[in-house]
């Protein structure tokens, strides 16, 4: 099974300039895009089965991964 690639970069491919600029100068959206990814990762290293967990516990951390993105994208849509 092929695993989706969930980096911001591919979530949000029309926002790359918008994304940049905002991590330099909005501290808030960094700390954001930065748990993102933190959680992106943890979840992608037990999708490829390097680390096991429970799938109730997967489960939140995806969850959490998507009210960071909606947290991101709500920042990237405003203007």
């Amino acid at each position: 099974m092929e695993l989706m690639n969930h980096d911001l970069a591919h979530e949000f491919p029309q926002y790359l300039e918008k994304m940049n600029g905002l991590k330099a100068s909005d501290a808030h959206f960094s700390t954001l895009c930065e748990h993102y990814d933190a959680h992106n990762h943890t979840i992608t290293q037990y999708e490829q089965g390097k680390t096991a967990i429970a799938d109730d516990a997967l489960e939140v951390l995806k969850k959490k991964r998507l009210e960071l993105k909606d947290g991101i994208y709500q920042i990237l849509k405003a203007d």
